[in-house]
Parts: structure tokens; sequence; C-alpha cells
């Protein structure tokens, strides 16, 4: 990519919230107390401040190394270090001391597992309901290419209240923006999951503003309705480091609005559908 090329300016409408300072200082200091890894912070996400202002995080369970390189992503890549077998209990306890009633797990890509960290998962969901009975728990998961039927048979026995699984871009971009994955791959593991769980909802994600067409969004939303998701949440691309893709345009509000339109009137349940949108972003209103 050309680090040369000069940024686009953001419009009046991409504007991160700050929220209030003691609350997001205290969810900070739990954080650092259990020594979790966050998707907020690993991936710099513009939300982070209000998230934490509003007593929660996104956890990111199994290291803070992804065994891929997707080049939208700001968490870093590499050998990840062995899986912690002490993270379930420290995680369920912390969330416990968060009081949180939903709370979202996700991970990086373990491709160096033999389960994708399937197993893991589940150890943490077990973990999370133990501490905290009443919590809706949903997670987040890479791909599981070729350990899907494996991954699903385990995380099927303990399943969590929501399985999400993001798309993020379209067909055609999937090679330049995450070249380690496969768009029908991923489809089929949101379908496969809801086979095997048809009572469990399914939800993905997009990011826009990386070169894509609305008629190509327009497509997949009507792939992931025929793959029986029942959850989406569509949000702009920012470039999080100078490393990263760089932003080809800023969606409109009036846009994301006819996007919404569009996944209700496809039969989404729940759709999340504005510039600062986030897979995670308010997930605890989605079941209200």
């Amino acid at each position: 990519m050309n680090k040369n090329i000069k940024p686009l300016r953001k419009p009046d409408w991409i504007r991160i919230h700050l929220s209030a300072a003691n609350k997001g200082s205290k969810v900070k200091s739990l954080l650092r107390k259990g020594q979790h890894t966050t998707v907020c912070e690993e991936a710099a996400c513009p939300n982070r401040s209000e998230c934490y202002g509003c007593g929660t995080a996104t956890f990111l369970i199994m290291g803070d190394t992804c065994t891929r390189n997707c080049k939208f992503c700001n968490v870093k890549h590499g050998k990840p270090n062995p899986l912690d077998p002490n993270e379930p209990e420290t995680l369920a306890k912390t969330i416990a001391e968060m009081k949180l009633k939903y709370v979202v797990i996700t991970s990086v890509d373990r491709d160096d597992l033999s389960d994708g960290g399937a197993n893991h998962y589940t150890t943490c969901i077990k973990a999370i309901r133990k501490h905290n009975p009443d919590i809706k728990v949903e997670i987040l998961t890479p791909d599981f290419s070729g350990c899907m039927d494996d991954a699903l048979d385990i995380l099927t026995k303990t399943p969590a209240d929501v399985f999400n699984h993001n798309l993020e871009t379209i067909p055609r971009l999937f090679k330049t923006i995450t070249p380690s994955c496969n768009y029908e791959l991923s489809l089929k593991l949101l379908q496969e999951h809801k086979k095997r769980l048809p009572n469990v909802l399914t939800k993905s994600g997009l990011m826009v503003g990386l070169g894509e067409t609305n008629k190509e969004i327009e497509t997949v939303l009507k792939d992931l309705r025929a793959h029986d998701v029942d959850m989406l949440t569509i949000g702009q691309y920012l470039q999080p480091s100078i490393n990263n893709l760089p932003v080809e345009r800023y969606v409109t509000p009036e846009e994301f609005k006819q996007f919404a339109l569009l996944a209700k009137k496809l039969g989404f349940i729940h759709v999340a559908s504005a510039p600062m949108v986030r897979s995670s972003y308010h997930a605890d209103r989605q079941l209200d």
C-alpha cells in the first residue's frame, strides 16, 4: 500500500464520543487487574472510551497475537503464545465484578490450534455462566478454516446466546482485505451453526468504505439472509494506523439508513447500521 497517499478528510458525521471518566477508569482498572486483552484496545476501536464509560468492554481471548494478517485490522500478527489455562476463570470473575448482564467474547485467529480455539471458547462460556448465572453471552468467532466441523461439534455442545462471525466485506474485496479468509466458508459457518442450533441467534457484520459499491453491499445482505443470519451490523471503516488500508470513501448517514431499511425488508430481526457502529457496539441492547 502507498503510505504517501493523503488520507481522506473525515466528514462531520464521524465523531468519537467521550464518556464519564470515572466509570471508564474503573473498567480500565478491572481489565488491568485481570490482565485482560480487549479488542477495544488491540483493534483501536473508536468507541472504546464510550463503551468503557458505559461500564462494558469486548474481551479478546487466546492472546493478543493473530495467526493471520488482515489488511484492515490493527491486531498484531505472528506466532501466538500457548493458551492460558487460567484465562476462563479470571475472565469470568472480572465480568462478575463489572456486573455485566451481556458480554461479547471474541478472539484472535488461532490457526495453530487443531480446533481453532473452539474448546477454549466453551471453557470460557462455562466459567462465565458459573459466576454469572443470568448473563447473556455472545461469541464473535473466527472462521475455523480447516476444522469447521470439529469446531462446530464443540461449540454447539455449550452454545452461546448469540453466535457472531463477521463477513467484514464483499466477495470482490476478500483477497485484498482478508487474504487468508474465504467468503463462502464464512457464510457456510453461519449457516451450519444455525442448522445445528436453530434457536440460537446468528449475527454478522460488514465494514464499508473500502471500495465496495452499494449494490455489492445489497448482494451480501441477500447472501446473509439466504444463509439464515438473523442480525446485522454495518459500520464505516476507519483506518486504525498508517500500516492498514486507507479509507476509500465515507458512506453518508443517509446511505446507512437505506442499508438498514433494506436489511429489515430482507428479514433481519435486528439491524445496527450507522457510521460508528461496530460488531459489538451496544450489543446488550439488541435482544431488548
